[in-house]
Parts: C-alpha cells; sequence; structure tokens
C-alpha cells in the first residue's frame, strides 16, 4: 500500500480526473490536464495508487479496496469497528436493524468506476506509443482488476446496477440514466475482467503494490462469492459451477506457487508493526508514524476503553474442541464447562488469541473483551491495571494490517471445491482437507498461549468428521465444518455478514428465531470471576442463561445462581426481517429520490428486487 508520500503526489492527478458529485457522480476532466497526466509509465501508476486506500472528492470519502485499519479515526471499514452487524455480535442495547423500507436517498455510487474507467479508456487510447506491451498487459490489467472489484461490490449489494465499460458524456442522457443491467450480464464481464487480470497482471511489481498472487487471491474470494449467491439466493448452479471453478483456478494460482504458508502465530498476524516478507500475508497495509500514517482500531482494543458490543454466544459455541469435536459430543474433560480459563484450554487455539483471558465488565455487551488486535503483552500489562502505551491510544495505533491472508484463498479454495462436489464435481479428499484446513489448524501457538493451556486442534478427517447437533439441515455436514473454520478465523474481520448473505442464512441473525444464542454474551461465573459485580446497585441490570435454558435474573441477592452466559437487561433483540412483505434484506433498495429523478427526465428506474416498485 502507498503511504502519505505516494498519495501527495496523486492529489494534482485525481482531483482534476475526478471532480464534483451530482446524482450519477460525473466527475469533470480538464482537456489540459488530461493530456500531460497520461506521458509515462509511473503516472499511469500516481493515478492507480488512490484505489489503494481510497481518495476524498470535495467533503466525500471513496474507500479504497485496500483500507486496512483505515486512517486516523477513519475506521468504518475496518476490522472490529465495520463489521459489528452479524450473529457473531451482540450489543448492549438495541441490536443493529436491517433495512424494512424504501429510504428517499439510497443508491450505488459511480465515482469510482467512472474513474477507474478513465485510467481504462485512457491507457487504451492515449499511452499506446507511451508503454511497452508488458507495461500495457499490467495497467489494463490492473483497470480492469479494479473494475471487477467494485462491480461486485455493486451486485453483491444491489443485485441489477447500471454496467458501464466507458467513459460517461455528461450530455449522453440516455447513457446516463440507463436501466439496471441484469447482474448475471454484470458478474459476466465482471469474470471477463478478472480472467484477463489473472493472465496480464505482473507477478512482482514490487512490495506491497498488486501483483497477480494478490489478484488471484481476491478473484477466489470474489468467485466463491459469486458461486454461493448463485447456488443458494438464485438457485442456478450452471452459473454457481462457472463461478466455484474460478475459484479453484486462483486458488490453485496461489497455493501451487509455493510462495505462502502458514507459519505465523495467529494474533501476532494482526499486532505486528512490520508484516513485510510474512509468508501468512499476500497482502498488507503498513502505518509509520514517521510518515503520518496510523490508526485507531487497536484504541478500542486496547482493554482500557469500555465497548458496547462483544461476541455472542452462537460464536463462542462454534469455537471446536482440541480434538476436532462440538462440544455437545466430545469426550474431553471440561467439555460442557464454558468458563473462559476452561475453554482457553479446551478450544481451539484462535479461541485464546481473539479474547481476553477474564472476563470483563469493559466489555457491556459480552463480558467477554475482544484482544484479536492487541499484543498480548499489552493486555497483560492493562489487565494489572497499568494504562497502555501511546501507541495504543487516540489515532496512535501503528501495527500492520494484513488485508489478504494465504489462510482466507486456502477456505476460499475449499469451500468451492465443496461447493462443487455437490453440484457433479469431484469429491473432496483428504488431501485437499490437509492442504487447507489442516494446515490452518497447524499454525504456531504463541508460547503466552501454551502457558496457558493453549493446545493445537486435532486434523479434520473425512472419516470422522463431526455431527454437530446444530448444524443446519440444508448443507453436508463437510460444507458445515469448512464454514465452521471461516467463523473462527475471520471472527471480527469482513467476513461473516457477507457469508450469511451468500449462503442465503440471514436467518441466523433472527433475534426471535434464536434469541439464547444471540442476545447473551460470554459466560461468567460471577461469583468466583466478577464478584464485585453482585451489588445491590445491579439488581435487575443483567442475567444469565444456564445450559439447561433457564434464565436467571440478578436480584441483589441470588449471587450464587449468577453462573452462566451474561446478558444486560438492557440488550433488546431486532426487528423482524425476514418473510416481511415489500423486505429483502439480502439486496439494498434504491432510494425515492433516485427513482423520481429518473423519471423527471423521461427514464424509469426500476426498483431492487423484492422491495415495493411505486
Amino acid at each position: 500500500m502507498k503511504q502519505n508520500k505516494y498519495i501527495l503526489l496523486i492529489i494534482g492527478i485525481y482531483l482534476l480526473l475526478t471532480g464534483c458529485e451530482d446524482f450519477l457522480d460525473r466527475p469533470p476532466l480538464t482537456k489540459a490536464n488530461d493530456e500531460t497526466a497520461w506521458t509515462s509509465e509511473q503516472n499511469v501508476r500516481l493515478y492507480a495508487n488512490k484505489f489503494y486506500p481510497g481518495f476524498t472528492v470535495g467533503s466525500t470519502f471513496y474507500p479504497g479496496f485496500f483500507m486496512g485499519y483505515g486512517t486516523g479515526w477513519t475506521n468504518s471499514y475496518s476490522p472490529l469497528m465495520g463489521y459489528t452487524f452479524s450473529d457473531d455480535i451482540v450489543h448492549n442495547g438495541n441490536q443493529g436493524n436491517f433495512t424494512r423500507s424504501v429510504p428517499n436517498s439510497q443508491i450505488w455510487n459511480m465515482v469510482v468506476l467512472r474513474s477507474i474507467n478513465v485510467m481504462i479508456d485512457r491507457i487504451e487510447n492515449k499511452m499506446g506509443d507511451v508503454l511497452t506491451t508488458e507495461q500495457y498487459a499490467h495497467w489494463m490489467g490492473i483497470g480492469r482488476f479494479f473494475r471487477a472489484m467494485k462491480y461486485s461490490e455493486l451486485v453483491f449489494a444491489y443485485g441489477d446496477v447500471p454496467y458501464y465499460d466507458h467513459v460517461v458524456s455528461d450530455t449522453n442522457m440516455d447513457d446516463l440514466y440507463k436501466p439496471r443491467t441484469p447482474r448475471n450480464e454484470v458478474m459476466n464481464a465482471v469474470y471477463d475482467d478478472l480472467k484477463y487480470a489473472l493472465e496480464n497482471v505482473r507477478v512482482n511489481d514490487g512490495e506491497m503494490n498488486v501483483n497477480r498472487y494478490v489478484v488471484a487471491g481476491f478473484i477466489s474470494r470474489i468467485a466463491l462469492y459469486e458461486g454461493s449467491w448463485q447456488k443458494y439466493y438464485y438457485e442456478n448452479n450452471e452459473r454457481a459451477q462457472k463461478f466455484f471453478e474460478l475459484a479453484l483456478e486462483a486458488g490453485n494460482y496461489v497455493i501451487n506457487s509455493n510462495k505462502f504458508d502458514i507459519v505465523t502465530e495467529f494474533r501476532t498476524l494482526f499486532t505486528s508493526e512490520d508484516l513485510r516478507g510474512n509468508k501468512d500475508c499476500i497482502m498488507y497495509r503498513h502505518y509509520d508514524p514517521a510518515v503520518g500514517v496510523t490508526h485507531s482500531v487497536a484504541s478500542n482494543n486496547n482493554l482500557s476503553e469500555s465497548i458496547n458490543f462483544g461476541p455472542t454466544t452462537s460464536l463462542i459455541k462454534s469455537f471446536i474442541l482440541n480434538d476436532g469435536n462440538v462440544w455437545q459430543n466430545s469426550e474431553m474433560s471440561g467439555a460442557k464447562n464454558f468458563e473462559l480459563a476452561n475453554m482457553i484450554k479446551t478450544r481451539d487455539p484462535r479461541l485464546e488469541a481473539t479474547f481476553y483471558h477474564k472476563p470483563t465488565s469493559r466489555n457491556k455487551g459480552s463480558f467477554w473483551y475482544i484482544n484479536k488486535f492487541l499484543p498480548r503483552s499489552v493486555a497483560l500489562s492493562v489487565g494489572e491495571g497499568n494504562p497502555p502505551p501511546v501507541e495504543f491510544t487516540s489515532t496512535n495505533n501503528r501495527t500492520d494490517y494484513p488485508v489478504l491472508r494465504y489462510a482466507e484463498v486456502l477456505l476460499n479454495w475449499i469451500e468451492a471445491k465443496a461447493e462443487l462436489t455437490t453440484i457433479g464435481g469431484a469429491a473432496v479428499d483428504q488431501a485437499d482437507i490437509d492442504k487447507t484446513i489442516n494446515k490452518i489448524r497447524n499454525r504456531p501457538v504463541a508460547p503466552e498461549a501454551i502457558a496457558m493451556g493453549v493446545q493445537k486442534t486435532s486434523p479434520l478427517l473425512l472419516t470422522t468428521i463431526p455431527e454437530d447437533p446444530e448444524k443446519d439441515a440444508n448443507v453436508s455436514t463437510l460444507i458445515w465444518e469448512i464454514r465452521r473454520e471461516r467463523r473462527m478465523e475471520f471472527a471480527f474481520e469482513h467476513s461473516r455478514i457477507a457469508d450469511l448473505e451468500r449462503w442465503y442464512k440471514l436467518d441466523y441473525m433472527d433475534t426471535d428465531m434464536h434469541k439464547a444464542n444471540l442476545l447473551h454474551g460470554g459466560w461468567v461465573n460471577f461469583p468466583k470471576e466478577l464478584p464485585a459485580e453482585l451489588n445491590a446497585a445491579n439488581a435487575g441490570k443483567f442475567s444469565v442463561l444456564k445450559l439447561n435454558g433457564v434464565e436467571v435474573a440478578f436480584n441483589g441477592g441470588n449471587n450464587a445462581e449468577m453462573v452462566g452466559f451474561y446478558r444486560s437487561t438492557a440488550t433488546n433483540g431486532r426487528q423482524p426481517f425476514i418473510n416481511q412483505v415489500n423486505v429483502n434484506p439480502y439486496l439494498s433498495p434504491v432510494g425515492k429520490t433516485q427513482i423520481d429523478d429518473y423519471a423527471s427526465k423521461g427514464y424509469l428506474l426500476q426498483q431492487t428486487e423484492g422491495w415495493p416498485q411505486n
């Protein structure tokens, strides 16, 4: 990722090429600057760099493709802070709600896409005599990769969206107000762009620049997502196969390169100040206070700050035991003991690496504090009563973020193959499991974790796949376990809500249907672990849920009974969103303002599928 010194160099170019915003976001171009901007490969690189962290036009910030932890206080698109809406998260208060009515103003944004199409157009039409054949192919591949990234993002949100593979003229009203292009047509174009990028982007273009491995890694994600959407939401196995096979192809490119591996202890991936050369990382964002590039995510994770959201009981229960079995069926000692100290010893090492080792009231939602993005040494010091170091306060955070991890490519690959098996593809064999899930399970364990009793999880064997009593009846036992692996691996990162959408499983977030697992948090033995909370002032403020389903509210005197999954009295469920008339939680509606704007120009903008059309 580019540092601030590079961002300063591109400001002049991109402000002139991506100016003011109106309904369809048509930034003006000035002839003079357009003539001088495309005279060297370096200028193309500078123009492309803005798509890494994102850019601002006027007062509007447009997120880039590789945001990492964001910068400063800008963390809306970052891990931990940006993905607090899923069945992994319980809030102290009202749970986040799905959109239940058409808003006045909400629509896709074309600023980034127009800017990408400008890049592609100018390379094609202005740089034929400037770039070598290799340079031309590489930068066209970069432009088409970015376009595919952005269009897939829009399609996953809206379904059908207007597709533009060219720079739109400000005077061509038919083009500006074109109808929504069918999803399959858009994704066919995305598929072609991704294939071109996979064949033409450089294998090596320097540190932290997009290369073919980065392209392949993101293709494995995009193709897996679209294959899943096609299989589960649209029930189109032919198209699902097309994209699952692309996910396999892209994953194979990364895996067969032998350039990457699973060699780093889990939490270190998120707390290192320098991920350069780390074989677990295909792409990372580097932070450096010397050039003013810092973030604030760890400050919301530093154990001294109170935070209003934490893990659901559902997420906590999902962690596999060391013996590779689910808690209901395991014969391990302590399998049904959910005290955090015991969970650390009996569950997959990712549990210890994700949470502080003691319940604490500083997590208001769950009493289990998320420490995935904080070094263990800092957590230990703060837990002993010391203030966090300056670099873990305010916007002073300097830890790098692994934007694309090898573990994700492995899990994308094995899921795609397992899905293909269900629609006529070759069967998954043990070698496939060993090079993906079992490679991840065999990653090193931190010495501090070993000292706490953490053990590696046993390999997953196809001959003894766990029989989870809570398994969704609509998926195979293998796919269920692959999904569990994703949940443990990507907790509080980017993945969970996107996974639920593409699996057509947003009902997992229905708090009426899954009240016990979604509105409760961590297991707390209050008399043993937090006796100070058992005072009369807290009477009526919280309850605990026993394993047998009995809810016990604290009344100020029943101290011995206060052992179970914690729930704040302020914790409320979300409004109904499944099977509601004129509500489609899977695809976003467009706003009334935009539909009226189309109509005022004599054009028709169709509402998103599942929403009222008038």
